[in-house]
């Protein structure tokens, strides 16, 4: 927002609608923000000295003489080195009590790159997740969501990606968050003492639901200004886009248009890629990845907004919880990242690929031995040594608190089949297991 010297007071509308007034007024431009009555609107028309805007949280109550505020430009972020560090609410202003920010302003939600300036990702995101470095690993210019219920710790897990990554920039945007989540974010990041390379946009719980909005483009009008001006590897954490699509529909709604598939605006295919085409990995070495979480409705993967961001992005990673250690794991057979072929193999260890296959094919094995146990057949020996294997390899592989480099899971995936299996069993290639089996002492 700008200084409210520079704002423009109307106090007399023309027209009302369910959703939109109309006002006589001069110097406005399209797309630029405006408060009508204390509610949070935006220029959708102009003609002639009549302009219309949107009411986004819808016009019911408000008299022909409400106060209009105009803001004085369309939604932009002031951008430099002094965003690092900051908190800031959905229109980027501070509010940690830091100085506002000086710098160049950039208009948010413009198109993403060119295809033509676009380089093919190839630069491995290391997390310290097991789950995710072993069996979906992340490249740089990769968009990924979390798959998660609303009960599971799915802010836990985004902080600590956010802490392992090793990239140059994190920048969070949290819509809907508690304000415990947000302190949680906050105590994290400042006791980690790595506040110097996280910038957090944040829109909470008590917040007007429609400035969620605002949320993603302001964080990847920040990552862009690292990625592009300065060349920096930058990640971007979205929580959650569940309450962002919620978002879109109430204002969809609110414009009578008519709703698509589980409520939701027939824009959401558009609005949810407008955002996730903003990953890229670029020629000169700056990238932006993009992970984010969608919460699911009672787990249905069906539901419009999961089953929009599957055909978008390339993968997702789905949090699970694992009725035999207790723990939350990154489900192996839900979970995929189509890129992770880019990567291993190439920038990781040469058994990678095989390890990642054979520890996942075990796993399945275990989880058909499950299916005997509870329908009451005998267990074989081979049986009973793949679920013994698979709650190990849980707890120490797929657990989202597994904090360990890529080359010591590739050890202790090698250390679960020497534990549990034959060299054999496992179809490994000779030479990998001439190279890697461990060495009983």
């Amino acid at each position: 927002m700008t200084n409210k010297a520079y704002q423009r007071v109307y106090t007399q509308l023309e027209a009302i609608t369910k959703a939109t007034v109309s006002l006589r007024a001069a110097g406005v431009s399209n797309d630029e923000l405006a408060r009508v009555a204390g509610r949070l609107a935006q220029v959708v028309k102009i003609k002639g000295e009549i302009v219309t805007l949107q009411v986004f949280e819808g016009t019911e109550g408000i008299p022909t003489n409400a106060e209009v505020t105009f803001f004085g430009e369309a939604p932009a972020l002031t951008v430099g080195e002094a965003l690092s560090g900051r908190f800031f609410n959905a229109y980027g202003e501070p509010i940690d009590g830091g100085a506002p920010i000086e710098g160049e302003r950039r208009y948010i939600g413009g198109p993403s790159v060119n295809p033509y300036k676009r380089k093919q990702p190839s630069q491995l995101i290391p997390t310290g997740i097991a789950g995710i470095d072993l069996n979906n690993t992340l490249v740089s210019g990769q968009k990924i969501p979390f798959f998660a219920d609303p009960d599971q710790p799915y802010n836990k897990v985004m902080a600590e990606v956010a802490l392992r990554a090793d990239v140059d920039k994190i920048i969070l945007g949290g819509m809907g968050l508690s304000n415990d989540d947000y302190l949680y974010f906050k105590q994290t990041f400042e006791s980690a003492g790595a506040s110097d390379k996280i910038i957090c946009f944040i829109n909470t719980t008590d917040q007007p639901p429609v400035e969620r909005l605002l949320v993603p483009d302001m964080a990847l009008a920040a990552a862009e200004y690292f990625a592009v001006d300065k060349n920096e590897k930058v990640l971007v954490l979205l929580t959650d886009m569940t309450l962002y699509a919620d978002a879109l529909s109430i204002v969809s709604n609110r414009m009578d248009q008519i709703p698509s598939k589980d409520s939701m605006p027939g824009s959401l295919y558009s609005d949810l890629a407008k955002i996730y085409e903003k990953a890229v990995q670029l020629p000169a070495g700056g990238s932006i990845t993009i992970i984010a979480v969608t919460t699911l409705n009672d787990g249905d993967i069906t539901h419009a907004i999961p089953d929009n961001t599957g055909y978008i992005t390339e993968g997702q990673l789905f949090l699970r919880h694992d009725t035999d250690t207790g723990k939350v794991i990154i489900d192996p057979f839900r979970s995929l990242s189509r890129l992770k072929q880019l990567v291993i193999g190439k920038q990781t260890r040469e058994d990678h690929s095989q390890v990642m296959n054979t520890a996942v094919r075990l796993y399945s094995d275990a989880a058909g031995a499950k299916t005997k146990l509870e329908n009451g057949f005998d267990l074989s020996d081979y049986d009973r040594r793949c679920l013994d294997y698979a709650k190990e390899y849980s707890n120490r592989l797929l657990a989202i608190d597994v904090n360990i480099p890529i080359e010591k899971m590739l050890d202790t995936a090698w250390e679960l089949f020497a534990k549990y299996f034959t060299k054999g069993e496992t179809a490994i290639k000779q030479a990998l297991i001439d190279k890697y089996w461990p060495i009983k002492e």
